[in-house]
């Protein structure tokens, strides 16, 4: 290959990393900003330049071949190694600038990151946030994002990231519930109530309590099962149940009083749904000084809050 070929092959090259991440032709040249059938060409005409075949077509995906998947490690490096050349310039600004993009699951951007995101804008006048409410698991390695939050034990392979926090899951009912019901003294009580769970596994309705070496589990039942944790905090204001909640969803309610904590000196075990909150980023990639300063902001205004 000459010099003049390998130029030219470098957009190509680009372009291939691009459907290799999406897997999708339609999709990758969506993101791109150009047509399917460019983006077709421009992976046949890399094809023809390198000798080997590196995409298997079918009629909905694309899957790398074995030449595709060693070819597809060395361009991801080299598009890597640009993006940081990239960011590297934009250190030569003397304030931090441009747009931080930042993915987490919607309830916790909701009612954690939301209400961060103005001091933040005032604290850095020149950078941009864009909040992706998202409950999947997003990956910034090929969703462009710049950060990533979820609930997990430990980041996956492959991504660096800081452990913000751990969630606390507390039993949380209305003082008019508990008026009318009683407050529960012991978690056996607990099966003599209107309970509001998850509902997405066949145990969800099976609650694990502990306090120091006991633990109990309790069968509990509900006229009304959510498997979303704004719509179970809202149920329990509203005098339907003791609901299970993670701590940075009832800590407001808590505060104003909207609800309270039953059975505090026990400790809900939530199984599954256990695990630390990390902010997690792209391993490789020089972090550029606007990300920097929106991890320093994160891990210490949600340290504060948790």
């Amino acid at each position: 290959m000459t010099p003049a070929e390998l130029h030219e092959s470098l957009a190509d090259m680009a372009v291939f990393v691009r459907v290799a991440d999406t897997g999708n032709f339609s999709e990758a040249a969506r993101q791109l900003g150009s047509l399917p059938s460019t983006v077709s060409r421009q992976i046949k005409r890399l094809e023809q330049l390198l000798g080997a075949q590196l995409l298997e077509r079918t009629t909905r995906r694309v899957r790398l071949t074995q030449s595709g998947m060693e070819v597809y490690e060395q361009c991801r490096r080299m598009l890597d190694a640009a993006l940081g050349a990239v960011d590297v310039a934009g250190e030569l600004a003397s304030s931090p600038k441009g747009r931080v993009t930042l993915s987490a699951p919607t309830q916790f951007a909701r009612t954690v990151l939301h209400p961060l995101v103005p001091d933040f804008l005032d604290a850095y006048p020149q950078i941009d946030v864009q909040l992706v409410f998202n409950d999947l698991d997003a990956d910034p390695l090929t969703d462009d994002l710049d950060l990533v939050i979820r609930l997990t034990k430990r980041p996956p392979p492959g991504l660096a990231g800081r452990a913000l926090g751990t969630v606390r899951w507390l039993l949380c009912a209305s003082p008019g519930y508990l008026e009318l019901h009683g407050q529960p003294g012991v978690p056996a009580d607990l099966s003599q109530h209107q309970c509001l769970y998850l509902g997405e596994t066949p145990d969800d309705n099976c609650w694990r309590l502990k306090r120091g070496e006991l633990t109990q589990t309790v069968p509990v039942k509900g006229r009304y099962i959510a498997n979303h944790a704004g719509a179970r905090l809202s149920a329990a204001e509203n005098d339907l149940g003791i609901a299970n909640l993670p701590d940075f969803m009832a800590k407001r309610a808590l505060e104003s009083g909207r609800i309270v904590q039953v059975l505090p000196d026990w400790e809900l075990d939530p199984g599954k749904y256990q695990g630390e909150i990390w902010l997690m980023y792209h391993p490789n990639r020089f972090l550029p000084l606007k990300v920097r300063v929106m991890i320093d902001y994160l891990v210490t205004t949600i340290g504060q809050r948790l």
